[in-house]
């Protein structure tokens, strides 16, 4: 496995569709030394001034606080407790924070997603998350800026991101990694490529 990772191309009987998974092919393809997108991200952090039993307040965090400076993984997946997040990748990373950080030193690693702060801030209490920091996309600016938004109404979920991850050291990206297949309504949740295993194994090997 490298840390260049481009989608399989699926056959689709639509010409359209099939235009747009080799669009994302190509766009893949070029990841490697392009820019992080500037957004801002809404999420909610805890401010014990604002007082009673959920002292909580809104803050506007955005790429540069969250990429500048730092050599970070990022690694994003379709939604909060959604089982392979919850019961591997979150945890995963979870487990092997301390090891990315003193082998490679990495600064900290990210997980993105759809959701609003609220959802994320939650999943990350239930899964007592302390070094993995959860960053909500919930307008899917984030996503949808890296290309990687798709469509998953077959699950009621509207759009989401495909699952992805990278390597991002100064807010270029130095290392991408994707699970294949990436389409619409898609039928599987692949997850390989992203896992923080795999991860260590590409960095171990520069």
């Amino acid at each position: 496995m490298t840390g260049v990772q481009t989608c399989a191309l699926p056959i689709f009987d639509d010409e359209y569709d099939n235009w747009e998974v080799k669009q994302h092919a190509r766009i893949s393809k070029k990841r490697i030394g392009s820019i992080v997108p500037a957004v801002v991200f809404k999420t909610r952090v805890r401010d014990e001034s604002v007082g009673g039993p959920n002292p909580f307040r809104w803050q506007d965090v955005n790429s540069y606080e969250y990429f500048g400076g730092k050599r970070v993984i990022v690694f994003s997946l379709p939604g909060a407790f959604t089982p392979t997040c919850s019961t591997m990748q979150l945890p995963g990373f979870e487990t092997m924070y301390d090891e990315f950080k003193q082998k490679h030193g990495i600064d900290e690693i990210y997980c993105i997603s759809v959701n609003d702060a609220f959802t994320m801030n939650a999943w990350a209490k239930a899964q007592d998350i302390k070094n993995v920091k959860v960053i909500p996309d919930g307008n899917n600016d984030f996503t949808s800026k890296m290309r990687m938004s798709v469509d998953k109404s077959n699950l009621g979920f509207g759009d989401r991101s495909w699952r992805y991850a990278m390597i991002v050291n100064n807010g270029v990206v130095e290392a991408w990694f994707e699970e294949p297949g990436y389409t619409n309504n898609c039928e599987t949740d692949p997850y390989g490529e992203t896992s923080p295993e795999n991860i260590m194994n590409w960095l171990d090997s520069q």
